[in-house]
C-alpha cells in the first residue's frame, strides 16, 4: 500500500466521528480491548498520563508533553482531532508518526482477519499505542477522545489522571446535565492513581469527590490554589506570568483561557514529582515557553499575521467561545486605542450541524462583520443555514460560497492593516484555514 491508500482506507472504510458525527459514535471498550489484545497490549509497555475534560485538554496535554520532553524523556503524545495532517494525532518528541509506520500498521491490520468493525478513533488510537511501544517511549500523554468512562482510551492504567473542566458539550452522548457529564469524565479515575481536576464547583465538584472516594483516587482541585503570579496577556498574542515553581515565563499560548490550563499543568507537575517523576524547575520553565516548538501545537489563539492581526482558535462550544469572544473584543478595542480608531473586527465563522448554534450565536459580538462559511467535512453546517440563524440577531453577515479559503480571502480583501480578523467557530474551519496556508 502507499501512504495515500492507507489514509483512504482509514478515512473511507471506518466511521469517523469528527467527520460524520453521531453515526460514528461507538461507546464502550470491548473493541478497544480486543484490538489491544491482538496487538500485544502495547499500552502496558510505557507509562501514561490520561487527560480528559471538556475544554483545554488538548492544550494541557501538549504542555505536559513539552515539560517532560524538556526534562529529557522520550515522550509520546496522542491527541485528536488533527488539523492539517492526520499524523498530528500521534507524535514522539514532537515528531509526527512516519508515513511508513502508518502504512505498516494498516497492512498488519488488514491482514489480521479480525471480524469486528472498529471505529476510526479506535484503530488510530491503537496505531499510536503500537508505535509508542515499538519506539520505547518513557511516557505517553493520552488525550481522551470524548467523555471518559466509555472512551476507547480508557483501557489504559495511567500513572496520573487530569480532568481540565466541565461544561456543556456532546450532551446527546454524555448527559443532559453538567453532573451527568462530570460523571462520564470522572470515569477515567482509577484506584490509587492520583488525579488533578482543573476547575469544578458545586454539584460538579461533588461528583468528582464521590467518584474519587469510590475508586480510592487521591484527588486535588487546581482551582483551590492558583499558582500563577500576575498573569497577563501581551499585545503580540502571548501570555506572561511568574510562578514559584519555575520563575517568570512567557507562553506562546496567548488565549486568556490558558491561564486555567497552565495552573492545572503546574498542579499536575507537582503530582508527578510526588510519585517519582523527575521534573526540574528549568524543564518546567522551558516546557511552558517552548510548547509550540516542542510539540507542534496549532490552533489555540494562534496568531498567523500582524497586518491585519489574524487569529484562529479551535474553541467551538459555549464555554470555549465565551472566553474567546471576550478576549477578541478586548484585543480589537486595544488596537482601536493604540493603532487606529478605524480598526474593524472581522470574523470568518462556521459551525458543525450538531451544535446548538442558536444558543452559541448569542455570544458573538455585534460590533463585528461576519463572513459566513462552511468547512469541508460532512458534519459542517451549510453556510446558508447559519445565515438564517445569524441575520435575525442583527449581525452584519456576508454569505461566502466556496469554503473557508474563499471566506478568508474575502475578509482579507476588505481588511486594512489595523483590523482584527478572527477565524473559528469550528475546529474544522480552523483546519481548512491552516491547510490552505500550508
Amino acid at each position: 500500500m502507499t501512504y495515500q491508500e492507507s489514509l483512504d482506507f482509514l478515512f473511507s472504510q471506518l466511521p469517523m466521528f469528527s467527520r460524520i458525527g453521531a453515526a460514528a459514535y461507538k461507546p464502550g471498550l470491548e473493541t478497544s480491548i480486543a484490538l489491544d489484545n491482538y496487538f500485544g497490549n502495547p499500552h502496558r509497555r510505557f507509562r501514561s498520563i490520561h487527560v480528559g475534560g471538556t475544554n483545554g485538554k488538548g492544550s494541557t496535554s501538549h504542555m505536559l508533553a513539552s515539560v517532560l520532553q524538556a526534562q529529557g524523556y522520550k515522550v509520546g503524545l496522542y491527541t485528536s482531532p488533527h488539523l492539517a495532517d492526520f499524523r498530528e494525532r500521534m507524535r514522539i518528541d514532537g515528531e509526527m508518526i512516519p508515513e511508513e509506520s502508518v502504512i505498516s500498521f494498516v497492512e498488519r491490520w488488514r491482514a489480521c482477519g479480525y471480524d469486528g468493525h472498529p471505529s476510526f478513533f479506535e484503530l488510530t488510537m491503537m496505531m499510536a499505542f503500537d508505535w509508542f511501544a515499538a519506539e520505547g517511549v518513557d511516557y505517553a500523554v493520552i488525550e481522551v477522545g470524548m467523555g471518559g468512562r466509555l472512551d476507547s482510551t480508557n483501557i489504559i492504567t495511567p500513572i496520573s489522571t487530569v480532568v481540565t473542566n466541565i461544561s456543556p458539550d456532546h450532551m446527546q452522548f454524555l448527559g443532559d446535565t453538567l453532573e451527568q457529564i462530570a460523571g462520564e469524565k470522572a470515569g477515567i479515575f482509577k484506584p490509587g492513581v492520583p488525579a488533578v481536576v482543573g476547575n469544578a464547583e458545586g454539584e460538579v465538584r461533588r461528583v468528582f469527590e464521590e467518584r474519587a472516594s469510590a475508586t480510592g483516587t487521591p484527588l486535588r482541585f487546581a482551582c483551590d490554589l492558583p499558582k500563577l503570579i500576575n498573569p497577563r496577556l501581551l499585545p503580540e498574542g502571548t501570555l506572561a506570568a511568574d510562578c514559584v515553581a519555575c520563575g517568570p515565563f512567557i507562553s506562546p499560548l496567548g488565549g486568556e483561557y490558558q491561564m486555567e490550563n497552565i495552573n492545572t499543568v503546574l498542579h499536575e507537575v507537582e503530582v508527578l514529582r510526588s510519585i517519582g517523576v523527575e521534573i526540574s524547575a528549568e524543564a518546567l520553565h522551558d516546557g511552558l515557553e517552548e510548547v509550540v516548538k516542542r510539540t507542534g501545537l496549532m490552533g489555540r489563539w494562534m496568531v498567523t499575521s500582524q497586518t491585519p492581526l489574524t487569529i484562529c482558535d479551535t474553541g467551538h462550544n459555549e464555554a470555549g467561545l465565551r472566553g474567546t469572544m471576550h478576549q477578541l473584543l478586548e484585543t480589537w478595542q486595544y488596537r482601536r486605542a493604540k493603532i487606529s480608531a478605524d480598526a474593524r473586527l472581522r470574523i470568518v465563522i462556521g459551525f458543525v450541524n450538531d451544535k446548538d448554534v442558536t444558543h452559541i450565536a448569542r455570544l458573538l459580538p455585534r460590533q463585528a462583520e461576519y463572513y459566513v462559511t462552511q468547512a469541508s467535512v460532512p458534519r459542517a453546517m451549510p453556510a446558508s443555514d447559519l445565515m438564517k440563524i445569524l441575520e435575525p440577531l442583527g449581525l452584519d453577515c456576508h454569505l461566502i460560497e466556496g469554503g473557508v479559503d474563499a471566506a478568508v480571502a474575502a475578509a482579507l480583501a476588505d481588511s486594512l492593516p489595523a483590523d482584527v480578523l478572527y477565524i473559528g467557530g469550528s475546529t474544522f474551519v480552523v483546519a481548512d484555514y491552516l491547510a490552505g496556508r500550508s
